[in-house]
């Protein structure tokens, strides 16, 4: 009987894959904190900080780049 004892474990990424996969849910992560909040707590008051430049346009970006943060992380590979 022959052992197969040899085998080598391959990971399926770098580890710069995961250093930007990390990258990618900070910036989701902080994204969708700063998108949270600006409700009232009366529904018959009107709080116009729903609308600040926060969470109408920051908030938003910091998603999306952190999607397209992920797709890289994925699809990244080193040159040969």
């Amino acid at each position: 009987m022959e052992n197969n004892n040899n085998r080598q474990f391959h990971f399926a990424f770098e580890p710069i894959n995961y250093i930007l996969m990390g990258a990618g849910l900070v910036l989701l992560a902080l994204g969708y904190i700063l998108l949270s909040g600006g409700g009232s707590d009366d529904p018959n008051v009107f709080n116009p900080e729903m609308f600040n430049t926060q969470r109408l346009y920051t908030a938003p970006i910091l998603i999306i780049l952190g999607f397209v943060v992920e797709i890289v992380a994925i699809m990244y590979r080193k040159k040969k």
